[in-house]
């Protein structure tokens, strides 16, 4: 476990440094980009100095991670701490993404195990090819089609977010539309592997024998199909975790939510690298722990298993 901790730690921070390097490859830099109309390439030099960027970014970047494992994500390319810019928009993404993945597991299970129980028939059919039509329609196309109908032509949500006094949705129902068109696209990939890793898990022996003994189907499931196709579930929920986050950005800006969407479409015209690094590693500390507990349900299940 030590060593995956390792791994994934590496990897981080080989991404960190990609973003850092990619930043550093965008025209201009976050001196010119935040420069206010009138200011002189006097006052345009004295910010560089001041935000660092005439050092290398090699340099940069070696500060950065240093202070990073003391929760230190920098300065953003307007003289705001970082960590500071985050704590309600990430907060908030968190929220929408977690909501979104309760209802992932929720219907990718129910829907996974309602196929599951009569093979072949016309139900497993119509969810298996619902789940493979849903899994190919974007995010994006699934904001717009929920806001077209709830929203548009019935009335029943409200099509954008407003925040409050502190900086969170106003009200719950404002939760529902993203939330779903982030849910959807992962229902249709995590319907897709429940039902997958249950028709491997029916040819196993102990399966086989408990459907001779006369077992009622749903005991069969329940005792039998689910605990051994948990580790691919778990897997496949896991990977869902970056998805969900990833199209939180998109689906943030079409309904106004007040996520680290708009924070980073704004860090990213500014050229600002702590800003954009400070997302990343965020996002990808949460990810790592979603794959770690993933990878603690399979050895767990393995264990059991041996």
């Amino acid at each position: 476990m030590a060593g995956l901790l390792a791994r994934r730690a590496l990897l981080l921070a080989v991404l960190l440094a990609l973003v850092f390097g990619a930043v550093e490859l965008l025209p201009g830099d976050a001196a010119d980009a935040t420069a206010e109309r009138g200011e002189s390439a006097a006052d345009i030099e004295a910010r560089r100095h001041l935000l660092g960027l005439d050092r290398p970014v090699l340099e940069r970047f070696a500060d950065w991670m240093v202070a990073l494992p003391t929760g230190d994500l920098g300065t953003s390319a307007r003289g705001e701490s970082v960590a500071a810019l985050l704590s309600t928009p990430f907060p908030n993404t968190l929220l929408l993404g977690g909501l979104a993945l309760l209802v992932t597991v929720a219907v990718s299970l129910a829907l996974g195990c309602w196929a599951a129980l009569r093979p072949g028939g016309a139900v497993d059919r119509a969810v298996s090819g619902s789940a493979t039509a849903v899994l190919a329609v974007p995010e994006f196309v699934v904001a717009v089609a929920l806001v077209l109908v709830f929203s548009q032509w019935t009335g029943w949500l409200p099509a954008v977010t407003i925040a409050d006094a502190a900086g969170t949705p106003a009200s719950w129902d404002m939760l529902v539309l993203p939330v779903f068109a982030l849910a959807i696209p992962q229902i249709g990939w995590n319907t897709r592997i429940v039902r997958a890793a249950l028709a491997d898990e029916a040819t196993a022996p102990h399966v086989e024998t408990a459907v001779i003994d006369g077992l009622p189907r749903h005991r069969v499931l329940s005792h039998h199909l689910l605990p051994g196709a948990l580790p691919a579930v778990a897997a496949g929920l896991a990977t869902s975790t970056g998805m969900l986050l990833g199209g939180a950005v998109v689906v943030e800006t079409i309904f106004n939510y007040p996520g680290v969407g708009s924070v980073l479409a704004g860090a990213v015209t500014d050229r600002d690298g702590p800003l954009i690094a400070g997302v990343v590693a965020l996002t990808g500390a949460v990810i790592s722990g979603v794959l770690l507990l993933a990878d603690l349900v399979r050895a767990r299940a393995s264990g059991g298993r041996g």
